[in-house]
């Protein structure tokens, strides 16, 4: 079995690639498709609450260096996560999608209502209409 090449799994058109932020291109991101603000928050804001956290002494000032690091290796493996759910739902044969969604079809049965006013139980059966019986008619 040969595996496609990298594009083949792109949801971005080539063109468009040059577009994309920075952040997400220099992290090769090809499921995950954030924005700039988006990016933004990864990147810059990664650095700003590791700033915040080494000012307040919660955290050595190493916290600068290593919190935007890891954001991005999170970021980055939600985007391999999310290529394997790809590429594992495009493996899955028509047929068997036919047969999941038939098992999520509603089951229609009886159900069992007790009339607070009249104190009467009616029973509501799909095939079988049933009269309601009212003491006041």
């Amino acid at each position: 079995m040969t595996r496609p090449n990298r594009t083949a799994w792109a949801t971005m058109p080539a063109d468009e690639e040059r577009y994309r932020p920075l952040y997400a291109r220099l992290l090769g991101l090809r499921f995950v498709n954030p924005g700039g603000v988006l990016c933004f928050l990864f990147f810059e804001g990664a650095i700003a609450l590791a700033v915040l956290l080494a000012l307040a002494e919660l955290v050595t000032w190493w916290a600068v260096v290593v919190l935007p690091v890891v954001v991005a290796a999170m970021v980055k493996l939600n985007d391999m996560v999310a290529a394997v759910v790809v590429r594992s739902a495009a493996l899955v044969p028509e047929q068997e999608r036919d047969r999941f969604r038939r098992q999520m079809e509603p089951v229609v049965g009886r159900a069992r209502v007790s009339n607070a006013v009249t104190s009467v139980v009616v029973t509501a059966d799909p095939v079988r209409p049933t009269r309601r019986t009212d003491p006041l008619d």
